[in-house]
């Protein structure tokens, strides 16, 4: 008995142990959903639904890509592909069989006098081409199975998903169910098992089936246009021109030492080649190297500068303009000046400055009833503007904050008439050493110039403003610079917006407009305090986030149009030569043009 009660303690004492035990648990317990319900047309997963379709039917011809807008759509889904080869010998048998039957159904109507049926003749040049591909190797037969999975928060999510896949495929002639009674199974096909339980396979030779592949990786490559760089998915180069698109604008994003400059640099001396004009704007003299290089014309722009712009020239008319067109534009272009440089206008005041802008002009006889050629010897200055406004009752305040423009420092640069001139294929206006507050005003100033220019004579121009977010700072700088990106392609100018404040430059209405009517971007290294701005602005992959902030010097992402690809910008040595901005070989440059120039004085 004791034997027996120490044998059933024990067992007492290890049942004990194993009811007190604590419970295992392992990855499964932490993956699997805490419900799973199976319905006749969709999965439930705890509180998420999931439904799965194949594709049944395709179209006699398949586009390539004709899968993306499918993956591209921003639902959560899961794709299988299973492709089973089959044997030639079998299907060239059933082709002989098919073809005998075509045939002999062609002669049958033919020996009936009935009219010709396109899609049997059709029907039989496709399976003798077939034919002559799988006996001569070129093609292979497969039998294709495509399988979806999408997952959404409700039936009603689900509902709208289907519609939208529905409209997606049949709007190329693709048909798709949903695997009703069969979502099990649909949904174990459709997970990396490797198990196709719903076995419904379309045959496909090797060519359609090609077309099929998931992966596309676009290509900017192009007859026409110049080299941008190399497309860092498949190594194949980026040739666009950027004038064959609906405008030839550009914006380029990147913080400081990404490759901006670089990469700008290079569009220009490669589209110089080709013969298109440049025009650029320069806050730092960047640009003075490169005019110097090719023989372009470098027009240094301050306040003890020789060279001056007056803000009063106008336009030539060209073929078709409306003199009186450009006399009112003129006029709105340069209240907007006067409200940057008299920091503001009141409603008052900005109805008594339009009014003293015609009247300047009506004195000089500038006039839409004038003659347009006669316009430039008569151009006013900023102090015949002044004298008007010093004869109108309540124009006190803006004679007072005029002054410092006409008489003093700012006068050499304010009130003088123009003395440049754009004969060169390559013109750079460098503002470096103006004044940090006139820098707007010198943009706004040099930009109506080039505009004027523009306008007068017709033919394909880019232009460059660099650090562009100086003429942001003002609603009537962002406004004009909107509107050259918007107008410039009615006389084939492309202009090209460089900043890396990203922020101040989204920040504005017009800065977003610009945005939106630039036909290219050009996305380099970008910092992590603004890439949440730039991921929203071009809805970009959580990957191509994070390619632009682990991006080397000179890469990012280049979109053009609807495509974008992953770019690498590339210079031969002898373009690199001309175009560094690396402080030691610009320092060596300098070195060798001392020694030049020494040597021809001596």
């Amino acid at each position: 008995m004791d034997f027996l009660n120490k044998i059933l303690g024990k067992k007492n004492d290890n049942l004990t142990e194993k009811i007190f035990e604590e419970e295992k648990f392992d990855v499964r317990d932490i993956i699997a959903p805490p419900y799973v319900g199976i319905t006749q047309d969709y999965i439930k997963l705890g509180d998420r639904f999931a439904k799965s379709f194949f594709i049944f039917s395709y179209p006699r011809y398949l586009n390539t890509g004709w899968f993306s807008p499918v993956i591209d759509l921003n639902v959560p889904m899961d794709i299988s592909f299973f492709i089973h080869p089959v044997n030639s010998e079998q299907i060239l048998k059933k082709l002989r069989k098919k073809i005998t039957e075509v045939s002999s159904e062609i002669i049958e109507r033919e020996e009936k006098g009935l009219i010709r049926d396109p899609s049997l003749e059709i029907s039989y040049k496709d399976i003798e081409n077939l034919r002559d591909k799988l006996m001569t190797a070129q093609e292979k037969m497969f039998r294709f199975g495509l399988y979806i999975t999408v997952y959404e928060r409700s039936e009603k999510e689900l509902r709208e998903t289907e519609l939208t896949l529905r409209s997606i495929f049949e709007s190329r002639l693709i048909y798709i169910k949903p695997a009703l009674f069969r979502q099990k199974d649909g949904f174990i096909s459709s997970n990396p098992y490797g198990m196709d339980l719903l076995n419904v396979h379309t045959p496909m030779d090797t060519e359609p089936l090609s077309t099929s592949f998931p992966f596309i990786s676009f290509d900017l490559s192009s007859n026409e246009g110049i080299l941008y760089g190399v497309n860092r998915h498949n190594n194949s180069l980026v040739l666009f021109d950027r004038f064959s698109l609906e405008n030839a604008n550009l914006v380029c994003f990147a913080k400081s030492g990404s490759g901006k400059s670089y990469a700008i640099k290079l569009e220009i001396l490669r589209y110089l080649m080709q013969g298109v004009d440049v025009i650029i704007i320069d806050p730092e003299n960047e640009y003075e190297a490169l005019a110097e290089g090719i023989g372009g014309a470098f027009f240094k722009i301050s306040l003890t500068s020789e060279n001056h712009v007056n803000p009063f020239d106008l336009p030539v008319p060209g073929p078709g303009d409306d003199p009186e067109d450009i006399l009112r534009s003129n006029v709105i272009n340069l209240v907007g000046l006067l409200r940057i440089m008299l920091g503001g206008l009141s409603p008052e005041e900005d109805s008594i400055v339009d009014e003293a802008l015609t009247q300047v002009y009506a004195i000089r006889d500038i006039t839409a009833q004038s003659d347009p050629a006669t316009w430039k010897d008569k151009t006013p200055l900023m102090s015949d503007f002044t004298e008007i406004l010093e004869s109108m009752a309540g124009a006190e305040s803006l004679v007072i904050r005029l002054k410092k423009y006409i008489k003093g420092t700012f006068s050499d640069f304010f009130n003088q008439q123009s003395n440049i001139t754009i004969d060169k294929n390559l013109v750079v206006f460098g503002i470096r050493d103006m004044e940090e507050t006139l820098k707007p005003m010198a943009l706004y100033i040099i930009m109506r110039y080039v505009w004027n220019i523009v306008r007068s004579n017709l033919k394909k121009r880019i232009l460059v403003v660099d650090e562009a977010w100086w003429l942001m700072q003002s609603e009537d700088g962002a406004s004009f610079l909107f509107g050259l990106a918007k107008r410039g392609r009615k006389y084939y100018l492309g202009v090209t917006t460089i900043t890396q404040d990203v922020e101040d430059f989204m920040n504005s209405s017009y800065g977003k407009a610009i945005v939106s009517n630039s036909s290219l971007q050009l996305l380099l290294k970008q910092s992590t305090a603004t890439i949440d701005i730039v991921q929203k602005t071009f809805n970009l992959t959580d990957q191509e986030k994070y390619l632009l902030l682990e991006a080397a010097v000179g890469e990012g992402l280049f979109f053009a149009g609807k495509k974008h690809v992953a770019i690498s910008i590339v210079a031969s040595f002898t373009e690199d030569k001309i175009i560094t901005t690396k402080p030691n070989e610009v320092n060596e440059r300098n070195i060798a043009k001392s020694k030049i120039a020494n040597a021809k004085n001596n």
